[in-house]
């Protein structure tokens, strides 16, 4: 964190005249807060889309026409469609209160010289603060003393471990961030910045702005344009044909709105919440919970996962893997010494400290701790001084570099030997290459020294026998290098955003079998413009020493180069980029913000349950897609066949009560597509919503079932020579089945049936809807809908009309996709 030098009248700290003058010039230390609007119009302004104002006039005029249930079955639809979208608002919101609700209420402050307690929102910056033991640090601040000093992390970056924080010191080891809170000792600071300035309040401004558009809702909503056009031209073409023919205006109308509730997918909002709510269930199963269900959509559709390797690729714990002396071989005196310095170590021990007493546990009874030097990072070392057998004997344990300085021998097979600039090369090699392989290393040495009364000092620490070094690893997940494989036969392209070095991480990737194509790290992402940084993404596997905003860059640029990112993270500092993907990831250990921030919560920080969870993604999206084609497919066509043919007869092909039941018994058969199976060859690659596919998808099958609405149209008409009503009804059963059986084809791209098995239940609406439609002219609803009566000789024609139909579409269809097959290659 850089900040610019802020003075302070120290020792006195500010005075209180000068104090407001910099609350007037810097603004109160509160994050940032968005205008929030009363959750009523909130809701009501998620209406204002076009697929559901489509629908909401369709339920209008379906009221309007007598067809109540239908009615309220379409404003069922809608209104479950909004409330989704407002509880993605909502969870935004809910995200930015969590953050503010970490940060401190009062400060501590030293003012006019005086000690004093005042509101978090009167902190300013060059304010002189107290932090002790428990206090959530309320600014960003420069340290300027510090004893014993720990501060947790984990709400800001996600690190479980304390760390150690000082003053004098170039890195973020010398800055506290507000929201982290201190473990143990106690240290004054400096106020760096305050209020939106701060890191913390850098992110709650990102995660107050308004979400983007994913994938998904950006195909829904140009689709849903398209369909306005469309229907917006048909009933406009139908309209005024009619009265151009002559036909009552009244008739006119109604035939026009029925034709427009007949193109219209009201279904879609059901089909989505159904296929995302088994989409959820199925994932749920396998440690996968969904919080937000749009985000199954973008999950399957993921074209690239952006995570960090800690706890993803690797174990997120660290493990002592080897020592070996000067001289590349094993020597146990390196784990003794380095296991006595841990378990005598005071104050909370570090992840290495852990993992050398986890390594093997030793006998060390006969060793009796005296005094202690302590780590400082001037020195980067820290030592322990023992009693064993009643000889005294210092250990020292810290950075090779450092620990070597202060060495003039060495040990082989238990023998000293000189320690001489030969072998200090040797040893400086052997460590840098162990570094270089991604290991981090320790170095152990010791000395006898006279056991006294009085404290040790650092002063002690010279003239020591260079023991070796211990050799740390966080190691790759034994599942890694498998999930690795699965993600990439499924699409997905794995891109690692991590704060650790490039080297360590490549070490990593190629270990679990990730190909490593670019490597960029941060200061480099800090000089590229938008452009350049798109470029630079589409080929880059590692980002390396990345601050947040970079991530959040990132994510934007590859999303900018028409990917689909789903971005895995679980610290405050993931939370912008968690909210810029198109789909956020999170585990359920993460921090608060970051599981509010995501959609998608893993029980298992594991690839293996992404890989999981993208299959059952693609599954929901193929399901919803169904549907719109067989919208686009056979309620267009027959749509526009109905248009066209009642141009050449003196009365209309069908009745606008006939429309709306044909209409409502589709519907009733296509509410179980979310549970038909679906084709594996249709989960191995990343769906994409391809607006010109559809459209030429509709064209071609809108078009063929047109043609077969014509055939029926002059069997009917010219060939039976039916009155009005038997017309109405033949054309009625024939739309009726053609309707709703082409699913069978159009659900799959192999033999139906013989090849691909709808699910039961699918198999079940559809044959019931078929047969309830065909069954009601026959019964006393008939008379109701005005139907009439056809014999035996005419039902066969249309069997063999709809058959004939079905077989055409599953030529065309082998055309079709054969042809985009193609195109692709």
């Amino acid at each position: 964190m850089k900040h610019a030098p802020i003075s302070s009248s120290l020792p006195t700290g500010l005075t209180s005249a000068e104090a407001h003058r910099r609350l007037l010039r810097y603004g109160p230390n509160t994050v940032y807060k968005k205008k929030r609007l009363r959750p009523v119009i909130a809701f009501v302004e998620k209406f204002n889309s076009p697929l559901l104002i489509i629908l909401i006039i369709a339920s209008i005029i379906s009221f309007f026409l007598g067809e109540r249930t239908n009615s309220i079955i379409i404003l069922l639809m809608v209104v479950i469609s909004a409330v989704l979208d407002f509880s993605n608002s909502y969870r935004s919101e809910k995200a930015v209160s969590r953050l503010t609700s970490r940060v401190a209420t009062s400060a501590t402050v030293l003012r006019d010289n005086t000690r004093q307690e005042i509101g978090l929102s009167l902190l300013v910056p060059g304010d002189i603060i107290f932090l002790s033991a428990g206090d959530v640090v309320p600014a960003d601040a420069e340290l300027i003393t510090a004893e014993d000093f720990f501060v947790n992390q984990a709400t800001l970056t996600g690190e479980s471990f304390p760390l150690e924080k000082h003053p004098n010191s170039d890195t973020d080891h010398a800055v506290v961030f507000m929201g982290t809170s201190v473990v143990t000792g106690s240290a004054t600071a400096i106020v760096r910045a305050t209020g939106p300035m701060t890191e913390f309040g850098k992110i709650a401004q990102r995660l107050g702005t308004a979400t983007p558009d994913s994938d998904f809702d950006k195909a829904i909503k140009n689709f849903s344009y398209f369909i306005m056009r469309v229907t917006i031209l048909l009933i406009l073409a139908v309209f005024f044909i009619h009265i151009f023919l002559g036909h009552t205006m009244f008739e006119t109308f109604l035939f026009a709105v029925a034709v427009a509730v007949g193109i219209t997918p009201e279904l879609l909002p059901v089909i989505i919440s159904v296929s995302l709510s088994r989409g959820s269930l199925a994932m749920a199963k396998k440690d996968v919970v969904v919080k937000h269900l749009p985000a199954i959509q973008n999950f399957g559709s993921m074209t690239v996962l952006c995570t960090d390797k800690t706890g993803t690729l690797t174990e997120d714990k660290i493990v002592m893997v080897n020592y070996l002396d000067i001289f590349g071989e094993v020597y146990e005196s390196i784990l003794l010494h380095s296991y006595i310095t841990s378990a005598f170590h005071a104050g909370i021990k570090s992840p290495l400290d852990d993992a050398i007493a986890k390594h093997k546990t030793l006998d060390i009874s006969a060793y009796t701790k005296i005094d202690e030097i302590p780590f400082d990072y001037e020195r980067k070392r820290g030592s322990i001084v023992v009693d064993h057998l009643g000889d005294g004997l210092l250990i020292t344990k810290g950075a090779p570099e450092d620990v070597l300085a202060i060495s003039t021998s060495c040990e082989q097979n238990g023998e000293s030997c000189r320690l001489s600039p030969e072998l200090v090369h040797t040893a400086t090699e052997r460590y840098q290459q162990l570094s270089a392989d991604g290991f981090r290393v320790l170095a152990v040495a010791t000395r006898s020294i006279a056991l006294q009364s009085t404290p040790y000092t650092k002063n002690e620490e010279h003239n020591m026998t260079f023991l070796g070094f211990i050799i740390f690893l966080d190691p790759p997940k034994a599942t890694a290098s498998e999930a690795v494989r699965d993600l990439h036969e499924l699409g997905v392209e794995i891109k690692i955003l991590t704060g650790d070095s490039d080297i360590l991480t490549k070490k990593i990737c190629l270990e679990i079998g990730l190909p490593v194509r670019g490597i960029v790290t941060g200061a480099e992402v800090a000089t590229m413009n938008d452009a350049e940084l798109m470029h630079r993404a589409r080929m880059t596997t590692i980002f390396a020493r990345i601050n947040p905003e970079q991530k959040e860059r990132i994510v934007l640029a590859l999303k900018r180069m028409g990917a689909v990112v789903g971005y895995l993270g679980d610290g405050i500092n993931d939370a912008p980029a968690l909210r810029a993907a198109d789909v956020g990831i999170s585990v359920n250990n993460a921090v608060d913000v970051a599981k509010e921030t995501a959609s998608i919560i893993l029980l298992r920080k594991s690839l293996h349950a992404l890989r999981d969870g993208v299959i059952e993604g693609r599954k929901t999206f193929h399901n919803t897609t169904k549907y719109i084609l067989m919208g686009l497919s056979s309620n267009f066509g027959n749509m526009l066949s109905m248009t066209v043919v009642s141009l050449f007869i003196p009365f209309l092909p069908m009745l606008p009560s006939q429309i709306l039941l044909n209409n409502f018994l589709y519907d009733s058969s296509q509410v179980t597509l979310p549970t038909d199976s679906v084709d594996d060859h249709d989960v191995k690659a990343p769906p994409k919503w391809d607006l010109p596919f559809l459209k030429r998808f509709m064209l071609v099958f809108g078009l063929l079932s047109s043609i077969f609405d014509f055939i029926t149209f002059g069997i009917l008409y010219f060939v039976f020579d039916l009155s009005k009503q038997q017309f109405q009804t033949g054309w009625f059963i024939e739309s009726l089945a053609t309707q709703v059986f082409v699913v069978y084809i159009i659900r799959t791209k192999k033999i139906p049936f013989l090849q691909s098995m709808p699910s039961p239940l699918l198999l079940a609406t559809t044959l019931a809807a078929v047969f309830i439609g065909w069954a009601i002219p026959f019964t006393s609803l008939g008379d109701y809908f005005l139907f009439g009566t056809l014999s035996l000789r005419i039902l066969a024609s249309i069997t063999l009309i709809i058959i004939a139909y079905l077989i055409a579409v599953e030529f065309v269809k082998r055309i079709f996709y054969a042809r985009i097959a193609k195109a692709a290659i």
